[in-house]
């Protein structure tokens, strides 16, 4: 096998390899990786706690966490919007023939293979989403105690078990591969199921042996090498990462090593504004730097936080609509007004399940190195925005992938081929929910909310595992101001509660009890309430919500979009009425007039018929349900 350097050009036959489109690639199932990663939560696990929560202790880490999630453990969701998404979600990929999900990977070993292929990008066999799929279902398992899921998804590790040959060929590229390690290490992590770590250990000594390791890099010419050659190599290096942490054997990080990406990383050591990071695939990029976190927690090394910090300001700065998604045709584009400029020509504006997944990753890793707050205003966007807009996975693996922004019009609609990768990564985004809305600050002694969702948390304290705290969430937001929180615990004692404060926000306040507060509250920060708390304590956070103007990039001041709190808000397009939007955030809540649905405004004028062209928040608009996200009034000729 040849080995090339990273810096190396592709040969003539990894060229003629990428004659064809990356979704053809993969579809095909010839090579790799298009965009999900496994969401390698085991950098949660902390010093503090890292044999109860799978690491093996055996493995040193020398990154700093400041803060934890809670692991898939000691949440759950209480009924909202986004339960429902979950629970629709959960019961769909639960309801999916377990034959059928085998059938190609026991047709292509020579066995019996009752049922038949899920078609799609999965009509020779399911590796393209199998791995995440066992991903998704460990997570869940663990968050719910869903032992029914978790009972699925060892059936379908010991079938698939069998259809792997002595040599430990699993009959996967780079992308299918990197999944299914994933799979079966959240498979012993958050399942228990030691009997995969023999499995890892044969498919990974497969992989070392076989896998072709050209790691071209991504560039922006030729369009070819978007992803770089083999497709998406430099995502491996996370779960690799990730299966050294729970079994703590050094094979893992030795092989991950490999598929480093410090080429691309090294681009923001020093800088958010690099000249050259633009035309490479949007979501696998953003999903590379998840394997620098992992490659950070394990080391320790400054450089590598930086750069990740840096990849997150150029995303913010340059690279994302208001909903919080980015790449248009899957690409990072150059910061001269592209990004408006993609309004004009494009309906492919960003990958929804995929992007997501990527993001919540890079942004709850940030989050947990960082103890900063602002991390949570992007899961937050792309959680009421992105994923949590999407169309529901539905019938034969029928999913929504491309969310369209077009100043003309836009219409959500579903894929035209089932079971792509974003059927893979809407999984592991929706099971990722309750491990997004509490942090444990450790070292503070103090509990930190992120998401303001219905929901409830039993935390334990750090100096007092005998006193665990229930916290329990209730709340109508986004679409109403305040949420409000209940305590229950055995006996009063002395913690502190952090609340994210949105950056967008003005004037949040706090009630105790009925009373107001005396909380010091800036945006974009954590506002802390330290007391003595008892059970049956309540608080009350308000967050107003207001409209205002939100500028796609400073080359278009005026092509925007129209944002309520973090709720990006569409109008309904019944009318062919191109309606000015009002100069400034003043006039524009003036211009907005509420409905009896407290999500629905109208504007100032509207006709009165019953066909509305109303405003509301884009997660209510339906499968084919046009609306317009942006407005630009120099663009009236055009569009009309």
């Amino acid at each position: 096998m040849k080995k090339t350097d990273q810096n190396d050009q592709p040969s003539n036959n990894n060229l003629h390899q990428n004659n064809i489109s990356r979704r053809e690639f993969l579809a095909a199932g010839v090579a790799a990786p298009l965009m999900l990663p496994a969401l390698m939560q085991t950098f949660v696990n902390a010093q503090p706690n890292k044999q109860s929560m799978g690491i093996s202790s055996s493995v040193p880490l020398k990154g700093k966490v400041t803060l934890l999630p809670f692991d898939y453990r000691n949440v759950k969701l209480n009924p909202s919007r986004w339960q429902q998404q979950y629970q629709s979600a959960r019961d769909f990929y639960y309801s999916v023939s377990d034959d059928d999900i085998l059938c190609g990977f026991r047709r292509a070993a020579g066995l019996d293979a009752p049922g038949k292929p899920l078609g799609g990008w999965a009509s020779g066999n399911s590796s393209v989403v199998f791995g995440q799929w066992l991903q998704a279902m460990a997570r869940t398992s663990q968050a719910n105690n869903d032992t029914d899921l978790r009972k699925k998804a060892i059936k379908l590790v010991d079938e698939w078990a069998k259809t792997l040959p002595a040599n430990g060929d699993p009959r996967m590229r780079h992308y299918h591969w990197e999944k299914m390690l994933g799979g079966l290490s959240d498979m012993k992590q958050y399942a228990g199921y030691e009997k995969v770590v023999p499995l890892m250990d044969k498919i990974t000594q497969w992989a070392i042996e076989n896998l072709d390791r050209t790691r071209t890099p991504a560039a922006n010419k030729p369009w070819k090498l978007h992803s770089g050659v083999p497709l998406e190599w430099y995502t491996l290096s996370e779960n690799l990462y990730r299966a050294y942490l729970v079994t703590g054997d050094k094979k893992y990080k030795d092989f991950g090593d490999v598929w480093r990406y410090d080429s691309y990383w090294n681009k923001f050591a020093d800088t958010s504004d690099p000249k050259d990071a633009h035309g490479v695939h949007a979501y696998s990029h953003c999903n590379s730097f998840s394997g620098a976190a992992m490659a950070y927690l394990i080391e320790g090394d400054a450089k590598l936080l930086r750069s990740m910090t840096n990849f997150y300001d150029f995303l913010q700065n340059s690279q994302c609509y208001a909903t919080g998604g980015y790449g248009p045709a899957e690409r990072y584009v150059i910061n001269d007004g592209a990004l408006g400029e993609s309004l004009e020509s494009r309906l492919d504006s960003f990958e929804a399940p995929c992007c997501s997944w990527a993001a919540f990753k890079l942004a709850k890793y940030l989050t947990m190195f960082t103890g900063q707050s602002r991390y949570g205003d992007w899961m937050e966007k792309l959680l009421y925005n992105a994923i949590g807009a999407a169309l529901p996975i539905v019938e034969n693996g029928k999913h929504f992938y491309y969310a369209s922004y077009h100043l003309g019009a836009g219409h959500k609609i579903y894929s035209r081929s089932n079971y792509t990768c974003c059927s893979g990564t809407y999984f592991h985004d929706i099971a990722e929910y309750q491990n997004l809305i509490y942090f444990n600050d450790v070292d503070n002694n103090a509990l930190c909310v992120n998401l303001y969702l219905p929901s409830q948390v039993t935390w334990t304290p750090a100096d007092d595992s005998a006193r665990p705290v229930k916290i329990t969430q209730q709340t109508d937001y986004p679409e109403g101001e305040t949420i409000n929180f209940k305590l229950d615990m055995p006996a009063p004692f002395v913690f502190s509660l952090k609340f994210r404060v949105p950056a967008w926000s003005k004037n949040v306040s706090f009630k105790i009890n009925g009373s107001v507060a005396n909380v010091t509250v800036k945006p974009g920060n954590w506002a802390t309430i330290k007391r003595q708390w008892r059970s049956g304590d309540q608080i009350q956070m308000t967050i107003p919500l207001t409209f205002r103007r939100s500028p796609i990039d400073k080359w278009h001041p005026n092509r925007i979009a129209i944002v309520r709190g973090p709720v990006v808000y569409a109008q309904q397009i019944v009318h062919k009425n191109l309606v000015s939007i009002p100069p400034d955030d003043d006039a524009l809540n003036k211009w907005m007039v509420p409905t009896d649905n407290p999500a629905v405004f109208q504007y100032a004028g509207q006709e009165q018929s019953s066909q509305r062209d109303d405003f509301m928040p884009f997660y209510r608009f339906g499968e084919m349900e046009r609306y317009r996200m942006y407005f630009d009034s120099s663009m009236r000729n055009i569009l009309w």
